[in-house]
C-alpha cells in the first residue's frame, strides 16, 4: 500500500530553519515526481514546492524561492524541504504529495497524499 510520512516539523523563531522529511512506501519512488504543499488555517492548501523523479529539475512558488529547498534521495525514498529564513506566514501543516512521472501546481493532480506535518513560526 501506498503510503507517505512526513517528519520534522516543528516550532521556530522567526528567521530559523527547519528541514522537512518525507519518506514514501509501497511505489516506485524515482517514477513519482514529488511536491510539498501547505495550508494555514481557514486558507486553502497551496503549492510551494516540486520536484521531478530524477530529482534533476524542480520548481518554486514565489513565496518559496530563495528561501526554501527541495531535494530527494532516491535510494531512501525520501525527499526534503529546507526551509531558511522561516517568517510567521509560513506557519501552515506542510504536505508532500506523489505524482506519477510530472508534477503540477495544482494539488487536485497529486496521486498520493502525506498526512502533514505542522510548521510553527513565532514573531
Amino acid at each position: 500500500q501506498e503510503q507517505l510520512v512526513e517528519s520534522g516539523g516543528g516550532l521556530v523563531q522567526t528567521g530559523g530553519s527547519l528541514r522537512l522529511s518525507c519518506a514514501a512506501s509501497g511505489l516506485t519512488f524515482n517514477t513519482y515526481a514529488m511536491g510539498w504543499f501547505r495550508q494555514a488555517p481557514g486558507k486553502e492548501r497551496e503549492f510551494v514546492a516540486a520536484v521531478v523523479p530524477s530529482g534533476g529539475s524542480n520548481t518554486y512558488a514565489d513565496a518559496a524561492k530563495g528561501r526554501f529547498t527541495i531535494s530527494r534521495d532516491n535510494a531512501k525514498n525520501t525527499v526534503y524541504l529546507q526551509m531558511n529564513s522561516l517568517k510567521p506566514e509560513d506557519t501552515a501543516g506542510y504536505y508532500c504529495a506523489a505524482r506519477l512521472k510530472s508534477y503540477r501546481f495544482s494539488r487536485y493532480e497529486y496521486d498520493y497524499w502525506g498526512q502533514g506535518t505542522q510548521v510553527t513560526v513565532s514573531a
